[in-house]
């Protein structure tokens, strides 16, 4: 059965902001889902809510939801790049949604979660709004087991563990020795000397010299254990940081373009430092906590049974009350790790973008995203704050509790002449560490699950594989010549088809021209040469080997690549050319800025060659940064050469200058040009027309122009929306002197 409610407000700018008051007494959200098409096709933020009772769905400021009933079904789909989902039931559709392929990943797994909630399988809940909406996390919260698989990183500092074992015992050991001896000093001096008998001084000078040594011995070997500790965990981390660091960058391009910048790097910088502070503090505590705690049982069961399980009274509740917050406390902190990471990203967009976001005046804008990021991370910290608030102080009253009767108890048996006082005073003292150590092994529950979210993000990056894999046994390069053939390439992000049935060959430093519409296929050809990306059909063969054979780093050091949007490094200028040759000498760095034509203005900066830039390439202009960028490209020497794009962003007079540089940069290699202004291709032996992922059209600008086909038309209206905006400065000037244009133009 439908209902609808109104909107309790004018549409909320997150639909999770009304969840709250459309939930029941003990209605558990199991998942949520975003939406953002709405009925009439626009786009519109939307939302869904899958409960253990009912789906609830946000459109246009108004709650709708349906009661689970049998035989309701969840069905999804796509048409076109737009997805769909049905909730039908046997009387037929009951509601349908729309979303971009965008989501795909997400609403796969919000069907998931309504199938297995309709099979009957066991879901775990999730508090609003909390959903991960990336798709690629999984949506059970982390086992705190997932500690366990840092024991490969701990194995090369297994012998520094073992001895950081054996102190934590003896150290252990030696703080249970005061209490013992407090036994004889009041059952043998103390209760004496009130009862009239004189106190022997070396008796007395032999018990305080035993509390002395073993304090100081546990002092010793307390500082050795926590020092040599500290040291294998934050090397424990500082491998994990570097590991997981390492694999990233072995990842493909498609696992960053579904990735948030501050989210990966929250996930390697806080998370290992999460790690390396539970393995230095909180580990150490808890392995101490066990041992005080078997230790101290032991002692209290030697010296007295009875009293020794009235001490145990406790611990069943504290048990207990650890079952229960711990899964709440696991999610809650994984929901906690995710929700700091949008905080983080935030930064990231903003502070790299802070010019376009000074020119567009939009500070409060980026502000106000700010603060809902933040305040959707104080949310989530209130709520588990909530549990934890009241958990710990619980944890405690127990233990007051059960140290009232073992005095009670004690008495009893004092008076019973069952035990001396001297007993009952060192009973006493144990069970104050003895509860001590039980407050704190409860409390370790926090910081252990905060450790195991952590890791699962950690090992998240750890278990991706690349879809971009390196082969068993890689072609060795020699000589590369720089020949490619293309056959039946096809390729497709997501179900959306972007290359389809391929075929081009390229001869050995032949300049080829890649024109087309946006969206035709361009850059994710050369994509797919430089192997940033796999084909999903055919093949791409570099002097008749396929690519996928050939190692991915020993193949791409063959490929120069100079972009549209240079991207320049925090460091010298002379660091940001040799980037691909670290090795390079000041004299090979040098002639590559002269062939470049970079040479005269780097000379002009205060320090030269030595100049710093800042990040992005701050305090250079468009032209400086892409005539670096071809500086670095010809360093490397490289045998196929792509540019993308390489003059579309500057003014006529430095794309002169690039221009002249790229001239230098493509004799003898096979170059692959994609340009936006058809002029820059003049040079181009061959020019490639794409449309829809598909070549159209090859040859030469003559032969192309008198076939007054697909790349005349593109022609013509680019000469035509020059002459609009220059007044008459034809584009066909700047083409070859012999190209051939139609009769009457």
């Amino acid at each position: 059965m439908q209902s609808n409610y109104p909107a309790a407000t004018a549409p909320a700018p997150d639909w999770r902001n009304a969840l709250g008051a459309r939930l029941g007494n003990n209605e558990n959200v199991l998942a949520t889902l975003s939406v953002d098409i709405d009925a009439a096709m626009h786009f519109n933020p939307g939302g869904l809510v899958l409960t253990d009772r009912r789906l609830l769905a946000w459109a246009d400021g108004r709650w709708s939801d349906w009661q689970l009933a049998d035989g309701m079904v969840l069905r999804h789909g796509d048409h076109a790049g737009i997805g769909t989902l049905e909730l039908l039931d046997r009387a037929g559709r009951l509601a349908l949604w729309h979303s971009t392929l965008a989501q795909q990943r997400a609403v796969l797994e919000f069907v998931a979660r309504f199938d297995r909630l309709r099979s009957g399988a066991p879901e775990s809940a999730e508090a609003p709004g909390d959903a991960d909406e990336e798709g690629d996390q999984d949506a059970r919260p982390p086992s705190t087991w997932v500690l366990l698989r840092l024991g490969r990183f701990a194995r090369p500092y297994r012998k520094q563990l073992a001895v950081g074992f054996a102190l934590t015992l003896a150290s252990t050991a030696a703080t249970l020795v005061p209490p013992y001896l407090t036994i004889p000093l009041m059952d043998q001096v103390l209760i004496p000397f009130q009862n009239g008998q004189r106190i022997d001084p070396g008796y007395v000078l032999l018990l305080l010299a035993g509390l002395l040594a073993s304090a100081l011995l546990a002092w010793g070997l307390g500082w050795a254990r926590t020092w040599l500790l500290a040291l294998v965990s934050e090397r424990i981390a500082a491998d994990l940081r570097t590991t997981a660091f390492e694999h990233l960058l072995q990842l493909s391009l498609d696992y960053f373009g579904g990735k948030r910048t501050g989210d990966l790097v929250a996930r390697i910088g806080s998370e290992t430092d999460r790690i390396s502070v539970f393995l230095s503090l909180h580990a150490l505590d808890f392995a101490t906590d066990v041992l005080m705690f078997a230790m101290t049982a032991a002692i209290l069961f030697s010296i007295n049974p009875w009293l020794a399980l009235a001490t145990l009274l406790p611990l069943p509740f504290i048990a207990w009350m650890i079952h229960a917050v711990r899964d709440r406390l696991r999610t809650g902190f994984e929901k906690i790790d995710r929700v700091w990471g949008d905080v983080t990203s935030v930064l990231a967009d903003t502070i790299p973008g802070i010019r376009v976001v000074k020119a567009f005046a939009q500070e409060r804008r980026e502000a106000q995203r700010f603060r809902e990021a933040n305040q959707a991370n104080l949310a989530v910290n209130d709520k588990l704050n909530k549990t934890w608030s009241l958990f710990s102080p619980t944890v405690s009253l127990l233990t007051d509790v059960g140290l009232l009767v073992v005095w009670a108890f004690g008495i009893w048996l004092v008076s019973r002449s069952e035990i001396t006082v001297g007993v009952l005073t060192a009973f006493i003292a144990y069970i104050g560490r003895f509860y001590t150590r039980l407050d704190s092994m409860s409390r370790i529950v926090s910081v252990t699950q905060k450790a195991a979210a952590g890791a699962k993000r950690i090992f998240d990056i750890l278990d991706h594989v690349s879809n971009v894999p390196e082969p068993a046994q890689p072609v060795q390069i020699a000589g590369l010549k720089g020949a490619i053939a293309l056959r039946g390439v096809g390729f497709r992000y997501g179900n959306r088809s972007v290359i389809r049935g391929l075929d081009l060959a390229i001869r050995p430093g032949e300049m080829i021209g890649l024109v087309g519409h946006s969206g035709s296929g361009k850059s994710t050809l050369v994509n797919l040469i430089c192997r940033f990306y796999d084909v999903s059909e055919g093949a791409i063969q570099v002097d008749g080997v396929d690519i996928r054979r050939f190692g991915v780093a020993d193949y791409r050091r063959h490929i120069g690549l100079v972009l549209q949007e240079p991207f320049l490094f925090f460091g010298t200028i002379a660091e940001n050319i040799a980037y691909g040759r670290p090795d390079a000498t000041r004299a090979e760095i040098v002639a590559a800025a002269r062939a470049a034509h970079a040479h005269e203005f780097i000379l002009r900066l205060p320090l030269g060659y030595d100049s710093m830039v800042g990040e992005r390439g701050q305090g250079l202009s468009g032209g400086e940064r892409q005539r670096i960028s071809i500086a670095r490209a010809l360093l490397i020497d490289p045998r196929i050469l792509i540019l993308d794009e390489a003059t579309s962003s500057v003014d006529t007079e430095t794309e002169k200058e690039i221009q002249k540089a790229l001239d230098n940069l493509v004799q003898g290699r096979t170059t692959i040009a994609i340009a936006h202004r058809l002029s820059t291709l003049r040079r181009a032996d061959r020019l490639v027309v794409m449309d829809r992922g598909r070549v159209v059209e090859v040859g030469p600008h003559d032969e192309l122009i008198a076939r007054q086909g697909a790349y005349w038309r593109l022609y013509e209206a680019q000469a035509r929306q020059v002459d609009e905006e220059d007044g008459g400065e034809d584009l066909r000037l700047s083409a070859p002197a012999h190209a051939a244009h139609p009769a009457g133009k």
